[in-house]
């Protein structure tokens, strides 16, 4: 391990093999330093075993699943089956009001297998097992997990006002995510490749090859077509998307670029899909080309995070973030892509990481959530998520610690520190 110090003594021992999963966030003059110590990126380390043998394998279990439904297993003990059901890409949700001064906490919704029979029925709508995705299982509480749309089936779930479970936006979940809180980042990894694996099943009901309908195999983790002639075996979509960040080491700066329609203040790295035929690399060279006019040399890899909250359509970004190194100075914005590209100072981006602004965001974000589950208010944009104004007004603000920008633009922001 090694250590990094800041202003006062003050330190944070880091593991070499994730050396830059942390932020450093200077604060207002009146309060000290402080960092944060992630174990994983927002979406990532998901800790259920999707690839289990015996009982608990995708197989083993979808056939467990299907005779409960089907009423004709008596011979054993049903396995403990939870299900997540989702609404239009959200997940069910609850809240919980902690002692003290912390925000609400939420949490994820499972009901059981016996619950979902039971509200499939009352609705009078039809529950198969391939209307399920296994997620997977952990053994140590002896279950099996999976994950549900019913959107079109059964829309009294998540509207009974005596029942505090409502369907929450997984974009304001995030928000609302304590990163401290390691059970609740491991919750949200769970929502979001259930949402990624739902969305490419609404996206894949038909066969690309030969136009027919497609069906779930493999426990609704892989896709195939229904045609004999064809057969054609599908898998769940990954999109990559470069992001990086430019950095200028003669001036000591970094290019950050703002999107139209976004949060007032918010800037980021430049982001862009890989295409065919290009290595990473090369698409961190052309995307910063085409959004910026900056011509970029050395490239070098930082980390990479699931983003299962784009476009519906796009089910799963995985967010390969890099280092960029400009060769160039000059900037042409690309006005169809980025409202502006500037070059941004080491002290700027320092005054942009106020952990006051990411702590009062998540609250504002958690503190909506148990109104949503109250049924007090509806979801609303992520905008409303953020309160980012403070005493001392910063001349930028930057994606919080969910985001794999954040890390990019942190690390290199006091990568001027002392390490030992």
């Amino acid at each position: 391990t090694f250590s990094f110090f800041l202003y006062n003594p003050f330190s944070i021992t880091v593991s070499q093999t994730e050396p830059f999963l942390f932020f450093f966030c200077k604060l207002r003059p009146s309060q000290t330093a402080m960092s944060i110590n992630l174990q994983f990126h927002a979406f990532a380390g998901n800790p259920l075993n999707s690839i289990p043998a015996g009982p608990l394998s995708p197989s083993a279990a979808l056939k467990s699943l299907n005779a409960i439904i089907l009423q004709n297993d008596h011979s054993s003990p049903s396995p403990n089956f939870k299900v997540l059901p989702f609404r239009n890409g959200s997940p069910l949700a609850s809240s919980a009001v902690d002692s003290g001064d912390s925000p609400p906490i939420w949490h994820l919704a499972w009901i059981s297998l016996d619950d979902l029979k039971g509200i499939f029925e009352s609705s009078g709508a039809q529950l198969n097992g391939d209307s399920l995705v296994y997620l997977g299982s952990r053994a140590e509480d002896d279950a099996i997990y999976w994950a549900i749309d019913v959107s079109a089936k059964v829309p009294q779930l998540g509207a009974n006002a005596n029942v505090e479970l409502r369907f929450v936006e997984l974009r304001t979940l995030m928000v609302a995510t304590d990163w401290e809180d390691f059970k609740a980042m491991e919750n949200l990894a769970i929502a979001g490749q259930a949402k990624a694996l739902l969305e490419w099943h609404n996206i894949s009901q038909f066969c690309g090859h030969c136009g027919q309908k497609t069906v779930s195999v493999e426990a609704g983790r892989r896709k195939q077509c229904s045609n004999d002639s064809c057969k054609k075996r599908i898998y769940p979509r990954v999109d990559p998307v470069v992001i990086m960040l430019v950095i200028d080491r003669e001036n000591d700066r970094v290019l950050l670029g703002t999107r139209p329609k976004v949060i007032s203040r918010v800037w980021s790295c430049l982001a862009g899909f890989a295409e065919q035929g290009e290595s990473l690399e090369e698409a961190v060279r052309r995307e910063t080309w085409e959004e910026s006019g900056i011509e970029v040399g050395e490239v070098v890899y930082h980390s990479s995070q699931p983003w299962p909250i784009g476009s519906n359509s796009i089910p799963c970004q995985l967010m390969v973030g890099f280092f960029a190194y400009a060769k160039s100075r000059e900037i042409t914005v690309d006005k169809t892509e980025l409202e502006d590209v500037k070059w941004f100072s080491r002290e700027d981006v320092r005054k942009s990481l106020t952990l006051a602004e990411y702590r009062k965001a998540q609250r504002t974000a958690a503190s909506k959530v148990e109104q949503i589950c109250k049924g007090v208010e509806k979801s609303r944009s992520l905008a409303g998520d953020f309160n980012v104004e403070s005493g001392e007004f910063a001349p930028i603000f930057v994606p919080g610690p969910f985001a794999i920008a954040h890390h990019l633009i942190s690390s290199w922001a006091f990568s001027d520190q002392k390490v030992h």
